[in-house]
């Protein structure tokens, strides 16, 4: 079984209950070794008054994808939250497709450090950029 293949049952698996139902529409591209790419159709139940993708949801998402690229390590360990800081850089609406792209950036023997870029699909234009940091344990 690939590793995309791995990490599709352990989003099916997450989406069940909970918090985390709100990443059903998210969708796995690729999976690779410290590295996973996903996409999301911003729809009006992910949006802000305003119409356009709630910070509260982009938090969620770097938290989770960045997790999941830390299951693609030889590791594989999800490790807990430690700090987590995002910038907002450009809004994304109703329709537009935004590819969420997780890298791993360090990871040692208690802590690991990821980068999480969400991208308009169809201009590239950066939407936010998080960073988060997670104690893996000893």
């Amino acid at each position: 079984m690939s590793m995309t293949q791995k990490l599709r049952e352990v989003i099916k698996a997450m989406s069940v209950r909970g918090f985390d139902r709100v990443l059903e529409k998210v969708t796995l591209v690729s999976a690779d070794p410290g590295k996973v790419t996903c996409e999301l159709k911003v729809e009006e139940e992910h949006t802000n008054k305003i119409g356009t993708l709630h910070g509260g949801f982009i938090a969620t998402l770097v938290d989770n994808i960045s997790t999941m690229a830390l299951l693609c390590t030889e590791r594989g360990a999800p490790g807990v939250s430690v700090d987590m800081n995002i910038t907002y850089v450009s809004p994304a609406k109703i329709g537009e497709d935004i590819m969420i792209t997780a890298h791993i950036l360090k990871q040692g023997k208690s802590l690991a450090f990821t980068s999480v870029d969400l991208t308009n699909k169809a201009t590239g234009k950066l939407v936010a950029q998080g960073r988060h940091t997670k104690h893996l344990g000893n």
